[in-house]
């Protein structure tokens, strides 16, 4: 009998449970769901898809920098090509060879850039270059995302990144980028997802007959 009242006793606490109390405690179809994180890399994949789209793009975008002063111009990017003009030069780059005239010297220098060296001119840099060498870590601003990537090489060129991207369009407005110990600031604006002809990004030498076209390539 001492048995059975030890028993009844420690089953008390569960069959005396309210009827709500046990509907509390289980999960309902009501409760609200786990949020979801985006990532870093997810939201520069996502801009890279929409600046590099297979038709080409193009986008106003003002340059400034303690060193560079501040410019205006546009730019026009297909894949791994691109065009940028501001008042001060026009670049042409084809993915492989660069071609950069400037109006006042009234000369074309030809070069083969890397990455990085391309980053002068292209506010659209950072699609060719986030996937490696950089660690990423990401913040909500507002209806911005801000992507902030630093090299693993600390002998890199470009040491640092802070991209911001429209939430939901995920089209950049800003880039930011440390070279040398000083911050370039390259702001976009009037973004269009637009169809660009290869030839925009070759230089055409009959368009600028009195320029003097100096090759720098090794």
């Amino acid at each position: 009998m001492k048995q059975l009242i030890i028993i009844i006793a420690a089953l008390l606490p569960v069959l005396t449970v309210s009827p709500q109390t046990s509907q509390k405690a289980a999960p309902t179809a009501t409760q609200p769901k786990a949020k979801k994180y985006i990532t870093a890399r997810q939201v520069l994949d996502k801009a890279a898809a929409v600046v590099g789209r297979k038709g080409g793009a193009s986008a106003q975008f003002t340059i400034s920098g303690a060193k560079i002063g501040s410019s205006s111009g546009t730019v026009a990017i297909k894949g791994n090509k691109f065009k940028a003009s501001t008042p001060d030069a026009v670049v042409w780059y084809n993915g492989t060879t660069q071609w950069t005239y400037m109006p006042q010297t009234e000369e074309v220098n030809i070069t083969t850039p890397d990455k990085e060296q391309q980053a002068a001119l292209n506010p659209y840099t950072f699609i060719n270059i986030y996937k490696e060498g950089f660690r990423h870590t990401i913040r909500s601003q507002g209806n911005s995302y801000v992507v902030t990537l630093k090299a693993t090489d600390s002998s890199r060129n470009i040491r640092e990144m802070v991209i911001t991207v429209t939430k939901g369009t995920y089209v950049p407005t800003q880039v930011k980028m440390l070279q040398g110990g000083d911050w370039t600031t390259i702001a976009i604006s009037h973004f269009k997802a637009a169809d660009q002809p290869d030839r925009l990004f070759t230089f055409n030498a009959k368009d600028y007959p009195d320029a003097e076209v100096i090759d720098l390539r090794d």
